[in-house]
């Protein structure tokens, strides 16, 4: 491998050392961080190292790049769990559209916070959304026991039963929490 192919945070594989990330890069010379904890300065051009992970050549893309790029930022936008704020106003019940929470402290020296009802709304339902995804994970893993499940979907259960106090947001019944 060519030294000028390598760049810092590139993951490598050594035929004898296994895989590893490239840490620091000189003339002639670049040391790799393995998994097996070792750090090690090798020659890439006499070394046989090569690339341990799969490298896309967008060159000869089909596809326009406008297109490529959005897909590739849909994606991660997803497996992040990133949602789009706007998307839940629909849930929201008609007669908070435009309104206003407002936070005001006893001390009047002091200011009051004001937050738009769908900022507050959107933060609520993905509070539900993630202790709904907690739920699934809980029920779906295996080296949990049963016991264990249970008494874990019961802090669950008391999360969701504070939080239905905002139910009252909510334009209709069936989204709500505890519903």
């Amino acid at each position: 491998m060519n030294i000028n192919t390598l760049h810092i945070g590139m993951r490598v594989r050594h035929p004898a050392y296994g895989t590893g990330k490239v840490v620091a890069i000189t003339q002639h010379t670049c040391d790799i961080a393995f998994d097996d904890g070792n750090k090690r300065t090798v020659s890439p051009s006499g070394s046989g190292i090569g690339l341990a992970e799969a490298q896309a050549d967008v060159s000869g893309l089909r596809m326009p790049l406008k297109q490529f790029v959005s897909e590739i930022a849909r994606q991660i936008i997803d497996e992040l769990g990133i949602e789009d704020p706007h998307e839940f106003v629909s849930l929201l019940g008609s007669r908070w559209d435009g309104g206003m929470l407002v936070l005001k402290p006893r001390d009047e020296s002091l200011q009051s916070k004001e937050v738009p009802i769908e900022t507050f709304f959107h933060k609520i339902v993905m509070m539900r959304n993630q202790l709904r995804v907690l739920e699934q994970k809980i029920n779906s893993n295996k080296e949990l026991s049963e016991v264990e499940k249970v008494e874990i979907q019961q802090y669950i259960t008391r999360c969701y039963g504070s939080m239905t106090t905002f139910n009252l947001l909510f334009a209709e019944e069936g989204e709500q929490f505890g519903k």
